[in-house]
């Protein structure tokens, strides 16, 4: 291990990412004794990108993140203090940097998590309105002390105990591939959001997950939020989703990309979530048991389990 560098490990999850990963791994390299890459099986450079950088070399069939996270905590061989979870299309500023070299040795014990910015790109500028800025991620940890909750969709990691400090910087999240490869995601990413939102009425799963609290950490306020919108009637609820993010929240401020921005990721993938369920329902009903088989049958998918 190299003194002059905090005791972290990175955990990235790749697939096909030799866009991004030496984007991602020269902004991790000066900050991390060991980088872990737990690989979905690439069928391009990604393996060599990644040993260029010294990383160790990990591959694991995907079923969800959180699976697949989860999976490179317990095989991945870390023998850091701390981990820091970053996505291959995500990549340290300098100030982050900076404030994890410097501050991260530093904690107090009781300190088990860090959180951080997270800033997204679109057309590869900065999204700042519309409440996509600052949003605020656990995405540093004490080794041990933390797991991915097990969620289809929007999952988040979740400290066994300790308190969070936040450090300045940003995590920035800025995918260059197109919008045609967005869209093919996004379908894939509202059938996994639709079995989590039909899960919390059915209860195929019992999972451990984050808290939803008006007045916790940011991660809890967002989860409180997204429940409350959840008992919005179907197809209303991405319409005011939309109206307050573009309007309300000042979507519209960012021109073009903002417009375009709201439209998919506000509008359109929020209706195909919704679609998915309105879909599920019509061929399946409201038995439990029936939905179970429909996303068996149709997806591939056992929802009675993650994993």
């Amino acid at each position: 291990m190299n003194n002059n560098k905090p005791s972290l490990t990175a955990l990235v999850l790749t697939y096909n990412e030799e866009m991004h990963l030496k984007r991602c791994l020269e902004s991790l390299k000066d900050i991390c004794d060991e980088i872990v890459i737990i690989d979905s099986f690439s069928k391009d450079e990604t393996e060599n990108i990644a040993k260029e950088f010294g990383a160790r070399f990990y591959q694991n069939p995907f079923v969800n993140h959180a699976v697949q996270l989860n999976w490179g905590l317990e095989n991945g061989e870390i023998n850091t203090d701390w981990v820091i979870r970053v996505d291959a299309d995500e990549y340290i500023s300098e100030e982050l940097a900076s404030s994890i070299k410097n501050e991260l040795p530093t904690l107090k014990e009781d300190i088990t998590g860090v959180r951080v910015k997270r800033l997204m790109y679109f057309f590869n500028k900065p999204l700042k309105k519309a409440g996509m800025y600052p949003i605020w991620h656990l995405k540093l940890w004490r080794h041990g002390k933390a797991l991915c909750e097990q969620r289809w969709m929007d999952e988040r990691m979740k400290l066994s105990n300790g308190e969070t400090t936040t450090f300045e910087g940003d995590l920035i999240d800025n995918n260059l591939n197109n919008l045609t490869w967005w869209t093919e995601k996004h379908n894939k990413y509202a059938t996994r959001e639709a079995i989590d939102i039909l899960d919390k009425i059915y209860n195929f799963t019992n999972s451990d997950v984050v808290n939803a609290n008006l007045f916790g950490t940011a991660e809890e306020r967002r989860r409180w939020f997204k429940k409350k919108y959840l008992n919005l009637p179907l197809f209303v609820r991405p319409i005011i989703f939309w109206f307050i993010r573009y309007i309300l929240q000042g979507g519209f401020l960012e021109g073009k990309r903002g417009f375009i921005w709201n439209a998919l990721q506000c509008g359109w993938y929020r209706f195909l979530v919704d679609a998915k369920i309105y879909e599920a329902y019509k061929a399946a009903g409201k038995d439990k048991n029936k939905l179970i088989k429909y996303f068996k049958d149709t997806y591939g998918y056992d929802i009675t389990k993650i994993g």
